[in-house]
């Protein structure tokens, strides 16, 4: 028997992502950086094209270490903007940085960003009911104060709509289709 899945999930990398990541609550501090720069990343580009290059960046941002990567130096920022397979763009490479020393700051407010993120619907996943892919909003309520918030904590690329993706990413959100089989 053929299994269900989300139509976004077409190809090898996105059925990998949708069968063992996306929608699935993550708690691991690592993840939880990693997933919000991935998304961030990915703003004016595919996810697919993000999945393609995360192995690279894994292996240039030291597995998302984010607690080396908040000591990144202008050498380690040029030597980035070199690596092969990396996206070329400035600011998001910068806030890659910026991003692991906000994040490290909310640790040490919440003691966990984990604490932070799901602290916002009170640790437990929301559940949504859309029947197709295309029901599913860019962004809503929460993903604007998740956002406004995280931009007042020095983040950059955490618009709504990536924040709304991120949400997804971390399973805050299981926004898999009605017929999906991981619904």
């Amino acid at each position: 028997m053929k299994m269900k899945r989300c139509v976004w999930a077409y190809s090898d990398e996105l059925r990998e992502y949708h069968d063992h990541v996306w929608g699935i609550p993550q708690h691991d501090e690592v993840m939880l950086y990693k997933m919000l720069i991935l998304e961030g990343l990915q703003a004016g580009l595919s996810w697919e094209i993000i999945l393609k290059k995360e192995k690279a960046y894994e292996e240039a941002l030291d597995n998302f270490d984010y607690q080396k990567i908040a000591q990144y130096d202008e050498d380690k920022y040029n030597e980035l903007m070199n690596t092969p397979l990396l996206i070329k763009n400035k600011l998001k490479m910068r806030a890659i940085i910026s991003n692991a020393k906000a994040f490290i700051a909310v640790q040490k407010e919440f003691n966990h960003f984990d604490n932070y993120i799901w602290s916002f619907v009170d640790f437990r996943p929301i559940k949504h009911c859309y029947e197709s892919s295309k029901d599913v909003p860019a962004y809503d309520e929460l993903s604007e104060h998740i956002s406004k918030d995280l931009k007042k904590r020095g983040f950059k690329f955490v618009g709504p709509t990536i924040i709304y993706s991120y949400l997804q990413a971390i399973g805050i959100y299981n926004d898999h289709e009605r017929s999906c089989d991981f619904y």
